[in-house]
């Protein structure tokens, strides 16, 4: 059963009747429901369809945070082969909110980066929610550096509300964490492919977002904070955070039409949840139409130009 958003209500009322009706069909065979099912089918359709074209910006902020949404561990599982995972930043601790590694796409020896939410409550205590303290940007570094000193083109996958904000993170360095790894980002010599899963929140997501080529899905969102975030700082109000939302134009639409991001990702009719496997086959081949792009470029030629459209990102805002 799909977890349904509070704006889903038809949607949700409407595929409760077609399982009522399903289960009524399975325990009586007699009973023929299938004219009514299909009815009811195109009805849903249409209403998905109806409420899904005119999403507003707090309403994506909620498809992004769905529970059910493809995370970093499903991307992986269907993009990458012999995907190895590797732990620690050689100075501190294991950080499990980024997860880094070295696998193969498409073939292709690959470093991968990406933030993992998790799925259920122990996953998710597990991985923080996706929120890295600064071993986890170190981490990020180490891989980094290893994939420019061999050659590997870097894929990064974003999907966090912002770094860790506790003590402890303060302590040990975040900011200075977040820094190196956007600078190690503008530094490395092989391309780098960035993607927005879910949320892009604030230097949280900047720290492995850097690249060459950034795509977002659909329902994705990136911003320099959280909307109840915002809130609370210009209105003292947290619960004005779908006013927030609205003025702070965080979707994939406007990130395009700032130049900010290079293209905007389908996902299914839904959201990404409806169909993980088809959103997660239309990431890679972005993945791949880019990566092959980059290629023809010189270590030096990829350095310089991704300096430069940073600079212009923010020349142009």
């Amino acid at each position: 059963m799909h977890n349904y958003l509070d704006f889903e209500k038809p949607i949700s009322d409407l595929e409760g009747k077609i399982h009522e009706l399903r289960k009524l069909a399975e325990e009586d065979e007699s009973i023929d429901t299938s004219d009514e099912i299909g009815r009811l089918e195109i009805r849903a359709r249409e209403a998905m369809a109806d409420i899904y074209a005119k999403l507003t910006p707090w309403q994506k902020t909620q498809v992004a945070r769905h529970p059910q949404r493809p995370h970093f561990v499903d991307y992986a599982a269907q993009l990458f082969e012999e995907f190895t995972p590797l732990a620690g930043d050689r100075k501190f601790a294991e950080d499990e909110a980024i997860l880094a590694g070295l696998g193969r796409f498409r073939g292709e020896p690959v470093a991968v980066i990406g933030q993992e939410k998790g799925n259920d409550t122990k996953s998710r205590l597990k991985h923080n929610f996706g929120s890295a303290r600064p071993e986890g940007y170190r981490k990020a570094i180490r891989v980094m550096e290893m994939a420019d000193r061999f050659g590997l083109p870097v894929i990064t996958l974003i999907d966090t509300a912002g770094a860790y904000p506790g003590i402890g993170a303060e302590e040990r360095g975040q900011a200075e964490a977040i820094a190196r790894s956007t600078e190690m980002c503008l530094n490395v010599r092989v391309p780098i492919v960035s993607v927005v899963l879910g949320e892009g929140g604030s230097g949280g997501a900047i720290a492995i977002a850097t690249g060459d080529r950034v795509y977002m899905l659909e329902h994705a969102i990136y911003s320099v904070i959280s909307p109840e975030g915002a809130a609370s700082i210009l209105w003292r109000d947290s619960t004005r955070a779908k006013e927030a939302a609205s003025n702070m134009k965080i979707t994939a639409e406007d990130l395009k039409a700032f130049g900010i991001i290079d293209g905007i990702i389908p996902e299914p009719m839904g959201g990404a949840h409806r169909d993980p496997q088809a959103v997660i086959a239309r990431t890679g081949d972005v993945i791949a139409s880019s990566l092959k792009d980059l290629s023809a470029k010189t270590g030096d030629q990829l350095r310089k130009d991704r300096r430069q459209r940073y600079l212009n990102i923010g020349r142009q805002l």
